[in-house]
């Protein structure tokens, strides 16, 4: 189970933020990649649409930890091209009103601890096989999306323009692991406050599993929040002054006449 905030202090988001915001919340895509198997049935190159699950790294690059025995990972190494389909309609009465975003891009083989940690923070139950010897870690690095989200809401948006540059994104990413655990140990409070009041959740042990520029991740069991931040933030600092900003706003919502 999975939720997300797309609130900005802006208001309105445009189209990129709208695809960046379906992206980061997500838990799971559709993949799809070019059938390369021989039987006489199967001319190459039918699309092969599956179920994967999925994070991201601190740009905003999809993550699939995907076993080398399946037909979609024997796909990609014979095309590296592939798309995935992010679906932001569940819950909705009319889906057709909903967001979701078809990412068109090449897929690559990552080898960096960091993010195999990123992508299980995301997904625990799946360091039960992370460590087998057929599970690689993959990254898709788009070149376009395209976005539906809602009636009269089409756009293309460039693959760069859902990702935060390096300079944004890398003293972040040094930089949370400590985050992550200060909150954790001295901040349960704060983390109850976003997870409860700006989120609507169900009150218990929230924590939090990761951060990035455009939010932060929640869990308390098998539930997953994604918290939207109001801007997209690169340092510690940042970090520190948007989580204070956003437990002042959830205690706002509790009293209007709340102070920090």
């Amino acid at each position: 189970m999975a939720a997300s905030r797309g609130v900005t202090e802006s208001g309105a988001e445009s189209p990129a933020e709208t695809g960046r915001r379906l992206m980061r919340s997500a838990r799971q895509a559709t993949l799809a990649t070019s059938q390369r198997d021989a039987e006489p049935w199967n001319e190459e190159g039918w699309p092969y649409p599956s179920l994967v699950l999925v994070a991201t790294d601190y740009a905003g690059c999809p993550l699939l930890l995907i076993s080398g025995l399946a037909d979609h990972t024997r796909n990609l190494f014979a095309d590296a091209r592939a798309g995935l389909l992010f679906d932001g309609t569940a819950g909705l009465d009319e889906p057709l009103t909903g967001a979701r975003l078809s990412v068109l891009g090449r897929m690559e083989v990552v080898e960096e601890p960091a993010l195999l940690a990123r992508y299980l923070a995301r997904h625990p139950s799946a360091a039960a096989y992370a460590g087998f010897g057929d599970f690689r870690l993959w990254r898709m690095v788009p070149q376009r999306a395209h976005l539906v989200a809602g009636f009269g809401r089409i756009h293309w948006v460039e693959g760069s323009a859902l990702l935060a540059e390096e300079s944004v994104w890398r003293p972040l990413a040094e930089a949370a692991d400590g985050i992550i655990a200060h909150m954790n140990e001295d901040h349960a409070d704060a983390l109850a406050l976003y997870a409860t009041v700006l989120m609507g959740a169900q009150p218990g042990e929230w924590r939090m599993s990761g951060i990035d520029p455009d939010g932060c991740d929640l869990t308390m069991g098998p539930v997953s929040i994604r918290l939207a931040f109001g801007r997209r933030i690169g340092t510690a600092e940042a970090a520190r002054a948007e989580l204070v900003r956003l437990v002042r706003e959830a205690r706002s919502a509790l009293s209007p006449t709340a102070t920090a």
